[in-house]
């Protein structure tokens, strides 16, 4: 069985399903289209005995998926935000669905994996990354706070791992995504063909114990010390004052690089991510996500930082407020107000 649109590629080649996103031009960025068509194959498949195991990967060269296709995101928040609404509301519910599927599936979190990226790929039972991942959550630099489930794996991470992660919206390695509990198996980039055909023939157990290896070692973990240091305490404005007193070249960077974010989007960020340690499991945290997802669409600095970055691309966001100071616990409150509907499950 062979599936071709647009958006998304699918077939079943010996009983393993294989499903491309396939939008490369667009770095493979998720949209409505590709949400649906994801929900209803993955659906199928689980409740098909012709299929085994399901492998996710991206079209392209250049990585599995960018994220959510934020410049919709963009022209929904400055009508009514139904659009982004209903987007958010049908992601999250794939995102849980992945979160439990009962067969192996299998995600290739090659090259750039962001955001949505993160959502459809590091909530797998099976999670593959090579040395060209480059993984992150960096919604704090457009204005917007970690979604698709990645504030429930942030939270989890060693020590403050995920929250360096979270404020700062950089970029990580295979090798740290690992250290970070955001993927479980390295296969250099060059085997993923060989790594494939074998899932195919044999299975993805003997895929894995043929073509796996042990990741390098993690330069995120090796600079956990100071980052728990720096971490620890209770407001970003702290958070940032330590780092940049820190000796740590790396930290000072952190603080420079959090400096640029949306104050509050990071003061949100914070909360979501401890907010999201009390939480029992994924879909709990995706119910939290969705609040504030929703939030975010009546906020000055969504759409402020999505046309700085995208669609203006003048690099030069105009936060409001301007200043973490200017950041009342009101505010940050008002994000996790239920939403109108809010997030449910099916029974």
């Amino acid at each position: 069985m062979t599936t071709t649109n647009d958006e998304i590629l699918t077939r079943v080649d010996n009983g393993v399903g294989f499903l491309t996103l396939n939008r490369p031009k667009a770095l493979n960025s998720l949209n409505q289209t590709m949400v649906e068509t994801m929900t209803t194959v993955l659906r199928d498949w689980e409740n098909d005995d012709a299929v085994r195991a399901v492998v996710l990967d991206g079209a392209g060269e250049r990585g599995l998926c960018a994220g959510g296709d934020v410049v919709a995101i963009y022209h929904s928040a400055r009508a009514d935000g139904a659009a982004a609404r209903r987007f958010w509301y049908d992601e999250y519910l794939l995102n849980a669905h992945i979160g439990q599927y009962t067969k192996p599936y299998v995600s290739l979190m090659d090259g750039i994996v962001m955001g949505g990226g993160v959502g459809v790929g590091a909530h797998a039972n099976t999670r593959v990354v090579t040395d060209t991942s480059k993984i992150g959550m960096p919604e704090v630099g457009i204005g917007f706070i970690p979604d698709v489930g990645g504030t429930h794996l942030l939270s989890r991470c060693p020590g403050a791992l995920g929250l360096h992660a979270a404020l700062t919206g950089a970029p990580f390695s295979g090798a740290d995504a690992i250290a970070l509990g955001f993927a479980d198996h390295y296969v250099p980039h060059e085997d993923l063909g060989a790594f494939t055909a074998t899932v195919v023939a044999d299975g993805v157990d003997v895929a894995l114990k043929r073509h796996a290896v042990s990741p390098p070692a993690s330069s995120l973990a090796a600079q956990q010390d100071w980052i728990d240091h720096c971490y620890a305490h209770d407001t970003v404005a702290e958070i940032v004052t330590a780092l940049g007193n820190h000796p740590a070249a790396e930290a000072q960077e952190a603080a420079r690089l959090i400096a640029t974010r949306s104050p509050i989007a990071l003061s949100v960020t914070l909360a979501s991510v401890r907010r999201a340690a009390e939480l029992t499991g994924l879909e709990e945290t995706l119910i939290q996500e969705y609040r504030v997802s929703c939030a975010s669409l009546r906020s000055h600095d969504l759409v402020e930082g999505i046309r700085a970055q995208l669609v203006d691309k003048d690099r030069n966001p105009r936060w409001s407020p301007a200043t973490l100071s200017e950041v009342t616990a009101a505010d940050v409150d008002a994000y996790f107000a239920p939403a109108d509907p809010d997030l449910t499950f099916p029974s």
